[in-house]
């Protein structure tokens, strides 16, 4: 399932490829975020331009709508979609935290009111699993509780017990699911990664990649980071949950993404991400290119005649400039938003690519380098 392919010399950075039921994903990846079944502002056809294997589905918003019948009944999220590559869903656990009124979180799941709507659900970590079955998701992930930053030890320790037992359970469902012939599209099963949580506590994440690591998941993702904790600290319990988990397993740090946050998690030996950033961030006109950040709406390309990044070669530095995309923007045409998300999606997956090849060449920390003082 996932193989090691090459490990940089000088750090615990690695190439590697993990096969899905819908293709080979050669890692360190990025994953473009589709949280209800799209990009945002992009097609399916623009996300394969800019070559990325594997994209995000999240099962909390799409259980909301459009609903598990309508996805079932276009043969799952793929068609749906019109999406032939990887698909991982997130559990939707960050979403129940977030976004739902009137949580209340039991042993057997948490009880909510929808967003939407206001109608009242209650999701277990063996229902999580079913609707990610449903939705033909190539990865899952297991239903976890989702803490504020910051969070006193003693909570987030009965988190952390809380959400290992939710994992325990989610495995046993997959189980019973693999065991009863579940293949998708006739091929091989779906993958379940375990999360690592364990707030800001060293021993926490310690004990919670070693509780996971010995109930044999696909893969590890680390969740809980990124959530208002300065960056030191995202590093240190990113690298402390690292040390503990298999080392033969993909590792992937949820919702972790600004280019220099990929350089510092894939030095440590993280192997994927996901993060909206380059499209919430493109549609308030921020571009991120090889020189850095630029703020496209600014006034002072107003009559700049040159690409968003004179380094790049996406469809849309090819043929659109600064000044173009600006006017587009100040005239709120939605063009201005699609053009930046489609280079920043470009821009997110391609630089992972030249990080795999810089690993395999071991001059990742000569690349990194190139990057230490860009502004992003």
């Amino acid at each position: 399932m996932f193989k090691i392919v090459h490990k940089d010399k000088f750090t615990k950075a690695r190439v590697g490829t993990l096969e899905t039921a819908h293709g080979s994903i050669e890692t360190p990846v990025f994953m473009p975020v589709g949280t209800q079944a799209t990009v945002k502002a992009l097609s399916s056809e623009e996300v394969k331009y800019c070559k990325a294997s594997v994209i995000l589905g999240n099962t909390y918003h799409l259980y909301l709508r459009p609903g598990m019948e309508i996805i079932k009944n276009a043969g799952g999220l793929h068609k749906f979609m019109s999406w032939d590559r990887t698909i991982l869903t997130d559990s939707g656990g960050f979403q129940v935290f977030s976004l739902a009124t009137l949580m209340k979180v039991k042993e057997e799941g948490v009880e909510f009111n929808s967003h939407v709507d206001g109608s009242k659900h209650f999701l277990t970590p063996e229902k999580v699993i079913r609707l990610q079955h449903e939705l033909g998701s190539d990865i899952m992930m297991p239903l976890d509780e989702c803490l504020h930053y910051p969070s006193t030890k003693d909570k987030a320790e009965q988190s952390l017990a809380l959400t290992n037992r939710w994992a325990k359970r989610s495995k046993e469902e997959f189980n019973r699911l693999k065991a009863g012939g579940w293949r998708l599209e006739g091929k091989t099963s779906s993958l379940l990664f375990g999360i690592a949580q364990g707030s800001t506590y060293p021993d926490l994440r310690k004990s919670a990649a070693e509780e996971l690591a010995a109930m044999d998941f696909d893969g590890y993702s680390i969740g809980g980071l990124s959530v208002g904790e300065p960056s030191e600290l995202m590093y240190e319990m990113m690298e402390n949950a690292v040390r503990y988990l298999p080392p033969d397993k993909p590792r992937y740090t949820m919702g972790v993404g600004m280019p220099h946050d990929f350089f510092k998690a894939i030095e440590i030996g993280v192997d994927m991400f996901d993060c909206v950033v380059p499209t919430r961030n493109a549609r308030n006109g921020a571009a991120y290119t090889n020189e850095g950040r630029l703020i496209v709406r600014n006034g002072e390309y107003s009559k700049d005649l040159r690409p968003l990044s004179e380094s790049c070669d996406c469809i849309v530095c090819k043929n659109y400039s600064r000044s173009y995309i600006r006017h587009l923007f100040n005239t709120e045409e939605i063009l201005g938003l699609r053009l930046t998300s489609l280079h920043n999606v470009y821009f997110y997956v391609n630089l992972l690519d030249r990080i795999r090849e810089a690993i395999r060449q071991d001059r990742f920390l000569e690349l990194k380098k190139e990057f230490k003082d860009r502004v992003f």
